[in-house]
């Protein structure tokens, strides 16, 4: 199992050049070319209704809020959603008044301390991981396993592609993502505290002609110890 959160790792390796700076300039372009979300809101509807009533949930990589901070707080969930790009951040704000919205990086995401955000009943990271290089991933899942409350939910989804911090176009800018073939990445989950309980796959092919087709995977995660 790896270490807890990112202790143990390298800081000096994290490399966000560009990353933040790419969502800020698609801003709204990121829902138009992403308009069909079925699986997104699928595995949203799964979370909110395993967990009861009022459930304390955390965004991680929360983009403009929509849709899933949305149809978390129209369930009546607190949501606290995090995204380490400024313009997604008041995009998100503007649109879901009903959730409190955080800049702020994955890896200083933290229970306590000064900028400290507690412990949550349920977390979802939709795309957000891909975002970060394959070595810096399971330090990632450790920091999400310990906000988490014992037996906590992840709602997890990645695209599938065997890639390592790979550069790609992107609605007209830059990113670099990474991925996993299902088989490694249900066990790099199961290696960073989760158990795996359900999982689901869409071919999903966006409405940009820059963005090429592709397959997304959605995990159901329970908190292990």
């Amino acid at each position: 199992m790896s270490g807890e959160g990112y202790d143990g790792y390298d800081r000096l390796q994290i490399d966000r050049t560009g990353q933040a700076e790419a969502f800020d300039a698609i801003g709204e372009r990121y829902d138009e070319a992403f308009p069909h979300k079925e699986g997104q809101l699928a595995i949203g509807r799964w979370l909110s209704q395993s967990l009861p009533a009022g459930s304390r949930i955390l965004d991680v990589g929360c983009g403009t809020g929509m849709p899933t901070a949305a149809q978390l707080v129209e369930d009546g969930h607190q949501v606290v959603g995090v995204d380490f790009s400024p313009g997604m951040v008041k995009l998100a704000r503007d649109r879901v008044p009903g959730a409190e919205f955080i800049q702020r990086d994955l890896a200083d995401l933290a229970v306590e301390g000064p900028e400290g955000l507690g412990r949550f009943d349920g977390v979802v990271a939709f795309f957000s991981l891909l975002m970060l290089p394959r070595a810096e991933i399971p330090h990632a899942l450790r920091t999400l396993h310990g906000l988490l409350r014992p037996d906590g939910l992840l709602a997890l989804s990645m695209v599938e592609a065997d890639v390592d911090d790979f550069a790609i176009p992107f609605l007209g800018s830059t990113i670099r993502v990474s991925g996993y073939l299902r088989d490694e990445l249900r066990q790099v989950v199961s290696d960073a505290g989760f158990e795996v309980t359900g999982e689901d796959s869409y071919a999903y092919a966006p409405a940009s002609t820059d963005v090429p087709p592709e397959i997304q995977l959605f995990l159901n995660c329970r908190r292990g110890a």
